[in-house]
C-alpha cells in the first residue's frame, strides 16, 4: 500500500485554462490484480504489454489503484513527477523476501500474453483464495510461481542417465560383496 499526500492549494488546469482549489488529500494506492482487472476492463488491452502506456492510460491506472473513497477527480491532475516516481518505485517493489535463481539455459519471460483473467486462472488452478487479488501484484505473482515450482514433478531421467546410475550402483555392490557379477 502506498500513501501519497496531496497538499491543498490552488492549481491551474492547462487543458481548461482555469484555476481550481484542492483540499489536503491522502491517496491510498494498491498495485493489485483487482486494479489491473479494472484497468483492462476499461482499456480492453493487456496491462503487461511491452509497449509504453500513454499518459492518459498511466493516469487512469493510478485511479484504478486508488482505494481511498470519495476522491475529487481533480486531485489526479495535481500529481507531479515526484509522485509518479514514488508510484513507479512502489509498482516495481517485489514486496517479498522470496527470490528465484535462474537455471542455466532457461528462457527468460514468456511469449504468452498475460492478462488479469490468466492470473485469475492461475489462482484457481493453485487454489489461491480470491482475497489475494488485493495483495501487491508482485507478491501474488511470486506466490503463483512458487506454486508452479512446487507442483512441477521432477524431470524423468534419460535412458543414458539411468544406465550410468545403474552401472555405478552395480559396481559399488560388486565391490561391497566381493563378487564379479
Amino acid at each position: 500500500m502506498l500513501q501519497l499526500i496531496i497538499k491543498g492549494r490552488e492549481y491551474y488546469d492547462y487543458s481548461k485554462q482555469e484555476f481550481f482549489n484542492i483540499q489536503d488529500q491522502t491517496l491510498t494506492l494498491e498495485h493489485s490484480l483487482l486494479s489491473i482487472s479494472k484497468w483492462e476492463s476499461k482499456w480492453k488491452k493487456p496491462f503487461f504489454k511491452k509497449e509504453q502506456k500513454t499518459q492518459e492510460e498511466s493516469e487512469d491506472y493510478v485511479k484504478c489503484m486508488t482505494i481511498t473513497k470519495n476522491v475529487d477527480p481533480k486531485v489526479y491532475s495535481c500529481l507531479d513527477q515526484e509522485d509518479y516516481n514514488k508510484i513507479s518505485a512502489y509498482i516495481e517493489d517485489p514486496m517479498t523476501a522470496t527470490w528465484f535463481a535462474e537455471k542455466p539455459g532457461s528462457k527468460k519471460g514468456s511469449s504468452q500474453t498475460i492478462t488479469a483473467e490468466l492470473i485469475y486462472f492461475w489462482m484457481v488452478s493453485y487454489n489461491i483464495p480470491f482475497e489475494c487479488e488485493k495483495w501487491h501484484l508482485n507478491r501474488l505473482l511470486t506466490l503463483i510461481k512458487v506454486c508452479e515450482i512446487k507442483n512441477t514433478p521432477s524431470k524423468k531421467m534419460s535412458k543414458r542417465d539411468i544406465y550410468s546410475r545403474n552401472k555405478t550402483l552395480n559396481a559399488a555392490r560388486r565391490k561391497q560383496y566381493g563378487t564379479n557379477g
